[in-house]
């Protein structure tokens, strides 16, 4: 029987117009469509496949605004068990010291879990930092940047990734796994799984529920910020070369000038 945790995110749609507030210079989550980050599509499914080959339970663990509720459904219209879903608006511009202190509080409320599975890194930030801060604080052994799990009794075996080609790693239960694109390809929710999830639990916390004080994460006490901040220029007209026998030579020169040959 394996329990497993799978720390998920709600993060702006990359198809949407992304940007930064204008108050604070942190990002502007309500100017862009949410969804379920597409790589926790894929550690959830990955804890599926592990409970399906077994039995055990799947909890979702989401640190976000009221909306993130969204994206938590979504991991349980695919087949989780439950959720946690921590939200306070003392959250708001934490860095990814405090968002890691949170979920690995928010872990510790899970009764015997064996596996924590995350994505190696959220597309609105791409720190890739979180989940090894998260198994640090844990005490767990870190399997990172995975491509291929496997699960056997009390171990746990992956496969992991790098510009040097393919380590083999393995460590005992309990451990915290974060994978890369390559490990699977997720399901999509079921019309009978949407129905579902809408009955299944989920549970709201606030850090003060996590024994957290208000003042050691958000904004202002994080160990990075952005100052300032300006939306890109618009993009200009090219020069269009009017060719009149000399325009390869003129081609060629503007080349030149960018720099380009």
């Amino acid at each position: 029987m394996t329990n497993i945790v799978v720390l998920v995110k709600q993060v702006p749609d990359t198809y949407s117009e992304r940007k930064l507030s204008g108050s604070d210079n942190t990002l502007d989550r309500e100017s862009a469509d949410a969804v379920l980050d597409e790589i926790n599509e894929k550690a959830v499914e990955e804890a599926l496949k592990i409970k399906e080959a077994g039995e055990g339970e799947v909890t979702v663990i989401s640190v976000g605004p009221d909306r993130a509720t969204d994206a938590i459904r979504k991991a349980l219209s695919m087949g989780a068990d439950k959720a946690i879903h921590v939200s306070d608006e003392a959250l708001h511009g934490s860095d990814a010291i405090a968002t890691a202190k949170v979920l690995a509080a928010a872990v510790g409320k899970v009764e015997s879990y064996d596996l924590v599975i995350a994505g190696n890194e959220a597309s609105d930030g791409r720190g890739a930092a979180v989940p090894a801060i998260v198994a640090e604080l844990l005490g767990l052994p870190q399997l990172t940047y995975v491509r291929e799990l496997t699960v056997e009794g009390s171990n746990v075996k992956a496969d992991r990734e790098t510009e040097d080609g393919i380590t083999h790693l393995e460590a005992n239960l309990p451990a915290l796994v974060s994978v890369s694109e390559k490990i699977n390809e997720p399901r999509y929710p079921s019309f009978k799984g949407i129905m579902a999830a809408k009955k299944k639990p989920v549970e709201t916390l606030t850090v003060a529920d996590l024994g957290i004080d208000a003042g050691e994460v958000g904004l202002g006490n994080a160990w990075s910020a952005v100052v300032e901040s300006s939306p890109k220029p618009p993009r200009t007209a090219g020069e269009k070369v009017e060719d009149e026998g000399d325009g390869g030579g003129r081609a060629a020169e503007y080349l030149v000038a960018q720099k380009l040959i």
